[in-house]
């Protein structure tokens, strides 16, 4: 299941979680990460756009965004993903991570503007999924869901935009809060793979993160036993979330 893929929605019923919410589904369903694995990650629609203060709070609490709706993993026997975040202010790159930095910005523009959805952002999608191997059941996203996955939102979303030769290379999808921004998703053409597109777009969004002053940069879930949702522990520190405390590993 992806984010673009989701099931027809439960009737509208109260969550418990936090007011101003409405909890639309909530079913155990295959894991999109781990094979063999049932998952459940209850989609929540807020009544309102989230100001900032409350989307802060929510990325605290371990919510993530798709579409307009939050969700917070609640699998029944696994707890193998944990949310990760970095502090801003104490990160520094390495040494990999600063010639990437060097590489890109002599071949990259950066442009920053209002998510959009059109043939061109889904068709660049569609091919990441698919040449990354993501899109193991080789079903390609309409504009249509590539809007309702991504541009829908319940807070401040922006899009990033990164251009090499004039063409557009990759996008990244962010979430704003008041002292933090969270990382949505990206997705880049393979035919760049010599710069690094991925770890490029975590870097610029820390410089942003930065140039904004906000405390936070999260990545989404940490998954030790996924090959593509592994590599997030390579931005230091980072913290975890780990039966609802924020932990910083030992390194």
């Amino acid at each position: 299941m992806t984010g673009t893929q989701l099931p027809a929605p439960l009737p509208p019923r109260k969550t418990m979680h936090e007011p101003g919410e409405v909890l639309v589904y909530d079913e155990i369903v295959p894991c999109p990460y781990l094979a063999g694995r049932e998952a459940r990650m209850p989609l929540r629609n807020q009544i309102g756009k989230l100001a900032g203060d409350q989307f802060d709070q929510r990325l605290a609490a371990g919510d993530r965004r798709t579409g307009p709706f939050l969700y917070r993993t609640a699998c029944p026997n696994c707890r193998a993903c944990q949310p990760i975040r970095i502090p801003v202010d104490e990160f520094q790159p390495n040494r990999s991570q600063r010639r990437v930095l060097r590489r890109g910005d002599r071949a990259i523009q950066i442009y920053i503007g209002q998510p959009v959805a059109d043939e061109l952002r889904t068709d660049l999608y569609n091919k990441h999924s698919t040449e990354r191997g993501l899109n193991t059941q080789q079903e390609f996203v309409s504009v249509n869901h590539y809007r309702e996955f991504l541009v829908t939102s319940c807070c401040d979303t922006v899009e990033i935009n990164y251009v090499v030769d004039d063409a557009l290379a990759a996008v990244a999808i962010l979430d704003r809060g008041a002292k933090a921004i969270s990382a949505v998703y990206c997705f880049f053409d393979p035919d760049y793979s010599r710069l690094s597109l991925g770890v490029y777009s975590v870097l610029t969004q820390l410089r942003l993160a930065q140039m904004w002053k906000m405390d936070y940069l999260y990545l989404g879930l940490y998954i030790a036993e996924s090959p593509h949702m592994n590599y997030k522990t390579v931005y230091r520190p980072h913290e975890l979330l780990v039966d609802g405390q924020w932990i910083r590993p030992v390194t």
